[in-house]
């Protein structure tokens, strides 16, 4: 349904109260109770509120809820939302469940505080019965809000909240409307939703990857995870207190190259750790611009990837951001642990073109200043080259930045990948997926060898099997 053809704030919660086969609980904790205010404000709320509260206070919520280790977080919104569906239905399927969609919503949220300290963020799900009498469908998300003021962050959980409730209960054949639906009467400057999870019969056919991409890819965030698994994450549980290293690529395929890059620079991250017992956080990032080709998103090429990038164990993360410094504001705000960032040559070249950075007003300056900071490095993969050999210390950036770049080197923000494998420098991913595209033979020692199985089972990237 088009943005223009769905009703404004005030008519969706109205629609819900008059719509005769909606019943429902609202459960909220934090930011006052703006979500259910609108269904009272609106008028009809008899026939569609059957129960409103905000166990606020910590001990009661644990009364209610069982205790919890953390109260702003996804376990206790399940608990939430799951508790009361449970509870509405045992109560009052025998009275009207067979004419009545139960639904539960629920949202636990740290907003502004008076003090103005820490990020404002929270949990918002929605437990609902896609028919009467059928086992719950789930809609959960995490958001964060960045307005300046707790009265506004209030305005706006209370729209998001309401668009969650009309998109569960009314637009549930189509999640992807229900994803552009969320930001009704908002903009991305408001509210930035970084997870989404969609489960129960109603969404059997949905892959939560592609609603995570879809998440960026219209703008309600920059980002966005999923494990290794396909389970799609909140990036902050990921996060937490540890180190992390990412490698950026369009893998189409991923190749022998791009993994020993990996792990080569694994060792050398953990060598160079304080806490060497620690296990760093290793993902695979994919931004939009090696998503599109001709403006436009292929979302099976999409998925195939992910699904390659998954027999190899790693987490991926989907992001908007078309610069490294952009990608590294990202990482800073998740963790305070040592951050790497593993790349070849190519890419090493491009981060040092300084027509990337005329929008900043310090230009190149300005953009490292931004990324070279709370103990970030680059480790960089050498690259062959017509037979000659490139690497950190060989490379040729423009005159007007060498000193820069010999400083970065210096100080060893930049490092280069010495225990690179020589007989892997002359894979490239382009060649490897022309080979598969024409059948050609000898593709699949260019890859994982779970990599090239996964592609010959599902056929990916057009892979045609020979005939026998």
């Amino acid at each position: 349904m088009p943005e223009k053809t769905r009703p404004p704030i005030r008519q969706k919660a109205l629609v819900i109260n008059l719509a005769q086969e909606l019943y429902g609980t609202f459960s909220e904790i934090g930011a006052g109770q703006e979500v259910a205010r609108w269904f009272f404000k609106v008028g009809g709320a008899s026939g569609t509120i059957a129960k409103t509260m905000s166990a606020y206070d910590m001990t009661i919520s644990d009364v209610i809820y069982g205790k919890a280790q953390r109260y702003v977080s996804m376990p206790r919104l399940e608990t939430m939302v799951r508790r009361e569906f449970e509870l509405l239905v045992k109560r009052l399927t025998p009275e009207r469940g067979r004419n009545t969609r139960f639904f539960s919503f629920a949202n636990t949220v740290k907003a502004r505080s008076y003090r103005g300290e820490g990020e404002s963020h929270g949990w918002m799900g929605i437990s609902f019965q896609h028919k009467p009498m059928e086992e719950p469908s789930e809609i959960i998300l995490h958001l964060r809000m960045l307005d300046k003021e707790n009265v506004q962050q209030q305005e706006a959980l209370g729209i998001i909240g309401v668009n969650l409730v009309y998109g569960a209960m009314l637009l549930s054949q189509k999640p992807e409307t229900i994803i552009l639906s969320l930001m009704d009467g908002l903009s991305a400057e408001r509210i930035e939703i970084d997870m989404i999870r969609f489960n129960g019969p109603a969404f059997e056919s949905v892959d939560n990857r592609l609603m995570s991409l879809q998440l960026v890819q219209h703008g309600l965030s920059e980002a966005a995870m999923f494990k290794a698994n396909g389970d799609v994450v909140q990036p902050s549980e990921l996060f937490y207190k540890r180190s992390v290293l990412v490698e950026r690529g369009s893998f189409r395929p991923v190749t022998r190259v791009s993994i020993d890059m990996l792990e080569r620079a694994l060792e050398q991250f953990r060598d160079e750790s304080k806490k060497k017992r620690e296990k760093p956080l290793v993902i695979l990032e994919m931004t939009l611009r090696n998503l599109n080709r001709q403006g436009r998103i292929n979302y099976q090429d999409f998925l195939d990837r992910a699904d390659l990038l998954g027999t190899l164990g790693y987490p991926v993360l989907i992001s908007n951001y078309d610069t490294h410094f952009r990608l590294a504001s990202f990482l800073f705000r998740h963790t305070q642990k040592p951050i790497g960032l593993v790349m070849g040559i190519p890419t090493l070249r491009e981060i040092f073109d300084e027509k990337y950075y005329t929008k900043l007003d310090g230009g190149i300056l300005e953009a490292f200043g931004r990324l070279f900071k709370n103990d970030l490095k680059m480790y960089v993969y050498p690259l062959l080259d017509k037979d000659e050999l490139v690497s950190v210390e060989t490379l040729t950036v423009s005159q007007r930045i060498r000193h820069l770049y010999a400083h970065l080197i210096a100080n060893k923000h930049i490092v280069s990948i010495d225990n690179y494998t020589y007989k892997y420098l002359s894979i490239f991913s382009r060649e490897v997926l022309s080979k598969i595209r024409k059948g050609q033979a000898g593709w699949e020692k260019c890859l994982p060898q779970k990599v090239s199985q996964t592609i010959k089972k599902k056929r990916l990237f057009g892979y045609k099997s020979k005939a026998k």
